[in-house]
């Protein structure tokens, strides 16, 4: 006898989702709360804490003297060997001629090679740091995603409002999954972090228990460390992870990116 076929919606299960580990952390340029400079300390919390995509802010790339002159985030790429790639919001000349450009910023880590990738300038006032958005683009076994990471102003609200209107500009309304990591210096009720819910979910409080302040390192009070995700991405787990390797600590997010996008995108 002939098997009757079944309609496909019903005989193939579902993609599964796919599980991604993520961190925003702050290394401080390597400098503990111990004010000793030990990159390795920082290597060591995200070896052990699994991360498949780190987002780093405060990395020196051949800076100066507090960093030993240490390119920050090939460093550490090799020392986990992960993927790197680096956003240069501060790019000054040498103290000597021939020597590599110093330089300010911000990295991405991954374990999964990082397919494209650029770093953005975000709206700055006169006098202060300029701030940038980096933008790497990975694939998770067949399914897209866009991490970002960032840090904001920390002493002016209206700026940080500006560089919010900015990154949000930037995300757009995209057809994969986003997931940015940063350092934003505004607490959750303040409006600069409302307005960027009103379009991404805190992965803080979607998965985590608790206050989960993040700085300073020795006695936080206050949560200005975050994991923000696009809507369709489920966020299983967070949590602040404690260490003396900076003056911040870490946020780590387990989430899913949905096993309904894989194969979309290129």
């Amino acid at each position: 006898m002939a098997a009757t076929a079944q309609p496909a919606s019903s005989a193939d299960p579902s993609p599964r989702d796919r599980p991604l580990s993520v961190m925003s952390f702050n290394i401080h340029a390597g400098i503990g709360t111990d004010d000793q400079l030990n990159l390795q300390r920082v290597a060591d919390v995200i070896e052990s804490e699994g991360v498949d995509v780190v987002g780093l802010q405060e990395v020196d790339r051949h800076w100066g003297a507090r960093s030993d002159f240490v390119d920050q985030a090939a460093w550490l790429a090799e020392e986990l060997d992960m993927h790197v790639v680096y956003g240069a919001n501060l790019d000054q000349d040498p103290l000597e001629p021939g020597q590599p450009r110093r330089q300010y910023g911000t990295a991405i880590l991954s374990e999964r090679p990082i397919r494209e990738w650029d770093n953005t300038f975000l709206p700055k006032y006169e006098g202060h740091e300029q701030r940038g958005l980096l933008r790497a683009r990975i694939n998770v076994r067949g399914v897209w995603a866009t991490v970002y990471n960032t840090h904001l102003q920390h002493n002016d609200a209206n700026e940080r409002l500006e560089q919010v209107a900015a990154i949000e500009e930037l995300i757009g309304e995209p057809d994969e999954s986003v997931v940015l990591l940063g350092d934003l210096n505004a607490v959750p009720t303040a409006p600069e972090i409302r307005e960027l819910v009103d379009d991404l979910v805190d992965a803080w409080e979607a998965g985590g228990a608790g206050e989960g302040h993040t700085y300073p390192a020795e006695d936080p009070n206050a949560r200005i460390d975050y994991v923000l995700t696009s809507g369709d991405v489920i966020t299983r787990t967070a949590a602040v992870v404690t260490t003396d390797a900076s003056d911040h600590l870490p946020v780590k997010a387990d989430v899913l990116l949905p096993g309904s996008h894989v194969g979309l995108g290129s």
